[in-house]
């Protein structure tokens, strides 16, 4: 295949950093977009040099792959289209709105023998793969993520598991390699109406234990791993593109002549290099290098069941620890805050 004739649908933030990447790529025709909103198709065509279509079934005709960036209920009806008109499909992020859909779109996608990828983009995130590098020789005893964000910008039409921590999940589930086998949450509803601020605690067979915090009421954007090893504390900056090794310190007595002894304490800190590169131009870079040499996705349909299905048991634990924030301007005075315990 020497052109991969590509079709984006839907024209949403994400939709449009999708356009702007696979106009850039090699082996890439931006063949055209959809979206319902026909004078914003119409326009994001036009900054991308490429056309929009008036119903999707035009676009279908002539691309040889869909990137979906729509919102999530859609996920399901729209995937399964794709795939039964023999497109392939990179879904963004949830694959699904339930894990029965995602199980669905699963069995589809092993059957069609098509590409499906699923676009958990901090998979190919520089410094979560240096991080990964850092890992090969070392024995992680405690992994905290932190993913947190202000409410303005965020993805309001799911709850924030859905919204942020669903990238946390898939990471995890990529770094041990397995599923955990205890999974306990907190949470809170404080101005979506759905759960904005999520703790998360579970623990793996044999380790290691691993921490979780996803928040969309935070005023402060952090995307952050930290790593408790046997020999070094591991921090990456998803946000930065950073990684840093912090080894253990120790205090040494420094005797110096006739002068009074001093206290000297030392630790060493090594800085990772990260390449800059972007995240999405990778991501869809692989999508476009699976389909041309029929190889298998680094995040295939079943990855983003499996994270799918880690949020549902977050979702279900946080409900039985769910905290509705009343109105008060000062909800952390005890006399100004109401608490709802919602149980299942």
């Amino acid at each position: 295949m020497e052109l991969v004739r590509v079709g984006v649908v839907g024209t949403g933030r994400m939709g449009r950093n999708h356009c702007r990447v696979f106009s850039t790529l090699r082996h890439v025709d931006l063949a055209g977009i959809y979206d319902p909103d026909t004078a914003v198709a119409n326009r994001v065509a036009g900054e991308n040099d490429t056309c929009a279509f008036r119903t999707i079934d035009d676009l279908l005709e002539g691309v040889d792959a869909v990137s979906m960036a729509t919102p999530t209920p859609t996920h399901f009806p729209l995937a399964m289209h794709c795939l039964k008109r023999g497109k392939h499909l990179l879904i963004e992020k949830p694959i699904a709105e339930t894990e029965e859909q995602a199980e669905k779109l699963v069995s589809a996608a092993d059957a069609s023998g098509l590409i499906v990828q699923v676009g958990h983009i901090e998979r190919f995130n520089p410094a979560y793969a240096e991080l990964k590098n850092v890992l090969l020789d070392s024995s992680p005893l405690v992994v905290n993520f932190r993913r947190l964000s202000p409410y303005v910008g965020s993805n309001t039409d799911v709850d924030v598991i859905s919204d942020l921590m669903i990238h946390d999940l898939d990471l995890v589930l990529d770094l041990m390699g397995r599923v955990p086998v205890t999974v306990e949450a907190s949470g809170l509803t404080a101005v979506s109406g759905a759960i904005d601020h999520v703790v998360a605690q579970m623990q793996f067979a044999h380790g290691p234990l691993v921490c979780m915090t996803a928040s969309r009421v935070t005023e402060s954007k952090i995307r952050c791993i930290e790593i408790t090893a046997q020999d070094r504390f591991i921090v990456g900056n998803l946000l930065d593109k950073s990684v840093a090794v912090h080894r253990r310190t120790y205090g040494q007595y420094v005797n110096q002549g006739n002068l009074a002894a001093k206290y000297r304490q030392e630790s060493v800190v090594e800085s990772i290099h990260v390449p800059a590169t972007e995240p999405l131009w990778l991501e869809l870079h692989h999508f476009i290098h699976c389909i041309r040499e029929r190889c298998v996705p680094a995040v295939t349909a079943h990855a983003g069941w499996l994270a799918l299905r880690l949020a549902t048991q977050v979702r279900e634990a946080v409900n039985q620890n769910l905290l509705v924030m009343g109105r008060s301007l000062h909800p952390w005075v005890a006399s100004d805050m109401q608490c709802v315990d919602v149980g299942v």
